[in-house]
């Protein structure tokens, strides 16, 4: 893709709701040199490539190790040692696979010169010692060229950044500009700006403000952005106003994302005194002490002409003592033992991993690199300033230190680089492990990725189950790294399994993909004999509601879950550990905001109002009223369910007489004329009405102008066969009118402008009605039950009988929004930009609409990467069966700023019955049918007096029932009793049933229990 090329949206559409057209056009014109293609080199050039980049270029003349298959996906077992094939080389064929836009090279020259890098805009360099690192630098640092290098050593990892003297970050944070509307301007020398008090304005010291739509104070409408200063949370300050008309009313304000300029020191000259970005806020002792000690295992490579051996410890004392005599030369030798202590430490652990290479470790920076090559391209986001350090020693198993240097040393194996930290034993647990990912999406597609180069599930007792009842489209192609366009159509888990057993053919046979989702009606498939035999379970999932129901498993089943999502340049982790962190379904996210209905309906605002508006008139129009005719044609029930004196029974018949017998066309110039006519119901009439019942002018009950403040008086529109918008939304409507009868539409203008001439369209009636003005008010009844009923029973009378229609059915059509070519989006920013019309708001374009009325999730394959980087390093932790809480990390990312921070899981909350402690984790356990009264007995031992017992919605028992039916109950085993009261049978696969009680304790107050598990089946 050149830069003159249009941006395909059907590829790249989740990308840009991240970083939008204009970043990725200058994307597009900028060319990345990737220097070192082991396995970070090739996670940076992947996510990079995936991003839409001019061109990728890979320069490592090196050729194809057997430590090189670690985490390096690219390469395979038949490159290594062959004659002639460089990791460059063996790497580009598949790397340039992943996206046909971006032409991937191999840059064959005996040295980088300046001549060479200023062909490329960014050069990455991954694991070069630093006397090369310095030397390139001085090259490229203002020549125009931005420089990133990077390094990771097992368990650590480094990133440094140089976009010049004098980098412009032409947006700081991504984050939407923020607007509102304004309520009063004080004409005075510091203009003091009042805002709805709805919402609060949002804005920061520093920003910059526009106005429109002001009234009196027009002036306002006409300057050039104004610098805030905020005085609370619905009030701000943009200077001098003396000298500006009085202010009237009205108006909007917008913030206007102003570009920096930021100052990028060159390596050399920013080694003596780093400026730091904390990963960690646990450890922001240590970036400065890692900055020395990553310097001095350099020096020690150089020299020695090799990485020091794995967990040897005369290697790991030179480069201690060498990071020992950088930290007093520096100035940043710790003045305390227990500093000096910690730069030890932390010299010796990177000597003893310096030759190990982890996959999660590769996809945490890989990840984060990568999206510092973007920025360098576009200037979107703030880049990293200037360093980052990261340790992740928590993940370390528990016994290392007493483990011989035997275990770490290399054994000609693809797993070497990760036996060089964890050892030959811990190797074993991981290649043993039975791990069950549900989902293989972006997140999926990572997790098996690095699964697979980890060799987790390849052992003899280890296996890797995954599940996704979703086929591959081409909008994945951009993030699920593991499909081509010749997947498109398969299924996702099939396709994703195949592609990384070949990655790792250790791990053929061992992957086993299923297409269901994980819920209530597959228990069947994953129930008691499918979760015992797992370690553990991994969450892939793109909605809360399947999350949570995975996590409720997880909490029945005693197994621990690692959740990931994802959001645009923002991720979050969260390890879930049985028997010590909270679950999951612990702590939620608030509700989302719904925009109330009276603002849709009357008043909106906002382009999202109206864009929610044509959502629905889109289920409105095509959809409900098929699905109604459908149903009243198939359901010998449909009209008695609907109840004889439901106002929504009279809407309902009059739809499906509308569209069976009224309404319905016979060609496609019927539907060009209904077009025509909802265009006038809609867009002129609907209008009319309304300033009909609230004129322009209309006054509250206190005297103030009705509209104000956040309710526009709108403009009825007058249809013109010229205007595209109005045409746009008479062709769209048309088509899928037809489509939900079977005709043929078109789109020929001829067509139209013949059809239109001759709709006769009825004047416009105006009938008094109230209006609701907001959701507290009751919606206005437009008649009694009684006609209601009257009227249910005339349009019954009216319809035909459904036999007379034998095998006719109509159509509908279900909002599918990637498809541009089925007029649905089409529809619904006409319909949407239309109604914007109406009320003097700003229409937008179908991109925009699009992610709006779609409920696009912004996404891009950098954060993903990251984000699966630091799930896997939990996931050694649990491996290593980890009981300290402080050992795991949950995580908060944010790359746009950058911004990384973990945090300690919560702990699972402790409640207390009697004298015992209890957690979300904890259960009674009854192992065999018992009757009721067995279940009340084995209670009250325990000093626990039940007084309801319940399952699911079923009340089995209560100390209030009447005693004969307690007496006839308490006979009953506990499976007889579910069924015969909630008169389902319990399907042949349960073994148990859970139930819920409350109970009083021994001091006859209620309490809180644990839940009740009862084995009915053996």
């Amino acid at each position: 893709m050149t830069a003159q090329d249009s941006i395909d949206e059907s590829l790249y559409s989740r990308q840009l709701y991240v970083l939008g057209h204009d970043a990725m056009k200058q994307m597009s014109s900028s060319s990345v040199l990737i220097v070192g293609v082991q396995g970070l080199g090739a996670e940076i050039a992947k996510n990079t490539a995936l991003a839409g980049v001019k061109s990728v270029t890979l320069y490592d003349p090196a050729p194809v190790e057997v430590a090189d298959l670690s985490t390096q996906f690219f390469l395979r077992a038949e490159d290594v040692g062959k004659q002639g094939v460089t990791r460059a080389s063996a790497t580009a064929s598949r790397l340039a696979e992943i996206n046909t836009y971006v032409p991937v090279k191999v840059l064959d020259v005996p040295e980088l010169t300046k001549e060479v890098l200023s062909q490329f805009q960014v050069v990455v360099m991954c694991n070069q010692v630093l006397s090369e690192q310095l030397r390139v630098n001085d090259l490229t640092h203002n020549s125009g060229t931005h420089f990133l290098a990077a390094s990771i050593h097992g368990l650590f990892g480094s990133v440094f950044a140089d976009l010049g003297a004098d980098f412009v970050c032409k947006d700081a944070t991504g984050e939407q500009a923020l607007s509102g509307m304004v309520v009063s301007v004080a004409k005075d020398n510091e203009g003091l700006v009042t805002t709805l008090d709805e919402t609060r304005h949002g804005l920061e010291d520093g920003d910059y403000v526009t106005f429109s739509e002001v009234e009196g104070m027009t002036e306002l409408n006409d300057i050039e952005p104004r610098r805030v200063t905020v005085k609370g949370p619905y009030t701000f300050t943009i200077g001098d106003t003396s000298s500006f008309g009085d202010y009237k009313r009205g108006g909007l304000f917008k913030q206007v994302k102003q570009p920096r300029t930021l100052h990028f020191a060159s390596l050399r000259e920013s080694r003596a005194a780093p400026e730091c970005l904390v990963s960690d806020f646990a450890k922001m002792d240590r970036p400065p002490l890692l900055h020395v000690a990553f310097e001095a295992l350099s020096q020690f490579a150089e020299q020695a002409k090799r990485l020091p051996r794995a967990r040897n410890a005369e290697d790991a004392a030179e480069v201690r003592q060498r990071a020992q005599a950088l930290a007093t030369e520096r100035g940043v030798m710790p003045g305390d033992e227990a500093g000096q202590k910690l730069l030890a430490m932390l010299a010796e652990e990177l000597a003893f991993q310096a030759v190990g290479n982890l996959s999660p470790m590769v996809a945490f920076i890989g990840g984060f690199v990568a999206q510092e090559v973007l920025k360098a391209c576009s200037g979107k986001f703030h880049p990293l300033m200037q360093y980052m350090y990261v340790d992740c020693l928590e993940a370390l198993p528990s016994n290392v230190a007493s483990l011989p240097e035997s275990e770490f040393a290399p054994q000609g194996t693809r797993y070497d680089g990760q036996t060089a930290v964890f050892g030959t034993s811990f190797q074993e647990r991981i290649a043993n492990a039975r791990q069950f990912l549900v989902g293989s999406g972006a997140i999926g597609c990572e997790m098996l990725k690095n699964w697979s180069m980890m060799g987790l599930g390849s052992g003899a007792n280890g296996q890797i189950y995954v599940t996704d009842m979703d086929t591959i489209e081409k909008s994945n192609l951009n993030r699920q790294f593991l499909f081509r366009q010749k997947d498109v159509g398969q299924f996702k888990a099939d396709t994703a399994a195949a592609a990384v057993a070949d990655m790792n053919p250790d791990v053929k046979g061992k992957i086993h993909s299923f297409q269901n989702r994980v819920g209530p009606e597959t228990e069947d498939v994953y129930g008691d004999a499918f979760f015992e035999k797992l370690d553990g379970v991994t969450n892939a999932l793109d909605n809360v509601n399947a999350r949570q129901y995975v996590d409720r498993r997880c909490v029945y089943y005693q197994k621990p879950l690692l959740e990931s999502g994802t959001l645009g340049t923002k991720a979050n982790t969260q390890v879930v550990v049985p028997n010590l962190t909270e679950s999951y379904s612990s702590s939620q996210d608030p509700p989302e905001k719904s925009i109330p209905v009276c603002t849709l309906k009357n008043f909106p605002n906002q382009i999202e109002h109206t864009i929610q508006w044509a959502r629905e008139q889109f289920d409105e129009l095509f959809l409900k009223p098929a699905e109604n005719v459908n149903l009243y044609l198939t359901q010998p029930d449909f009209i008695a369910s609907l109840g004889a004196s439901d106002a929504g029974a009279k809407q309902q018949l009059e739809q499906v007489k509308e569209y069976l017998v009224e309404g319905r066309p016979q060609t496609f110039d019927a539907c060009i004329a209904w077009a025509r006519l909802k265009f006038e119901e809609n867009y002129v009439n609907m209008i009319k009405q309304l300033l009909f019942n609230l004129p322009a002018d209309a006054v509250t009950s206190t005297g103030q102008p009705f509209w104000s403040g956040p309710k526009r008086a709108p403009t009825p529109l007058a249809f013109d066969a010229q205007n595209p918008l109005h045409m746009e939304y008479i062709v769209a409507a048309a088509n899928l009118h037809a489509e939900n009868y079977g005709l043929k539409g078109t789109a020929d203008p001829a067509v139209y402008a013949r059809v239109l001439e001759q709709v006769s369209v009825p004047a416009f009636e105006p009938k008094t009605a109230k209006v609701q003005v907001n959701d507290n008010e009751p919606v206005p009844a437009a008649s009694n039950a009684a006609e209601d009923e009257a009227s249910v029973e005339e349009l019954v009378a009216s319809l035909p009988a459904p036999a007379s229609l034998s095998g006719y059915r109509l159509q509908p059509v279900e909002m599918e929004k990637d498809d541009d070519t089925n007029y649905h989006m089409a529809f619904i920013t006409a319909a949407s930009n239309l109604r914007a019309v109406n009320y003097a708001i700003q229409p937008v374009d179908r991109y925009t609409t699009k992610g709006i009325a779609g409920k696009i999730i912004p996404a891009i394959a950098t954060t993903t990467a990251l984000a699966t980087g630091l799930v896997n390093l939990e996931l050694y932790k649990l491996l290593d069966h980890k009981t300290e809480l402080s050992k795991y990390s949950n995580a908060f990312v944010n790359l746009a700023l950058p911004f990384i921070a973990f945090s300690e899981p919560i702990a699972a909350p402790r409640n207390k019955y009697n004298n015992t402690e209890w957690t979300l984790w904890s259960r009674f356990d009854i192992d065999r049918d018992v009757t009721l009264r067995e279940f009340l007995e084995f209670f009250r031992v325990q000093q626990l007096e039940v007084t309801m017992v319940s399952s699911g919605v079923s009340m089995l028992y209560s100390d209030f029932m009447p005693p004969k039916k307690k007496e006839e109950r308490l006979g009953l085993p506990m499976s007889e009793l579910v069924q015969s009261v909630s008169k389902k049978p319990l399907p042949a696969h349960v073994k148990n049933i859970i139930v819920e009680i409350m109970a009083d304790d021994a001091n006859g107050e209620d309490v809180e229990v644990p839940y009740v598990n009862v084995r009915i089946r053996p």
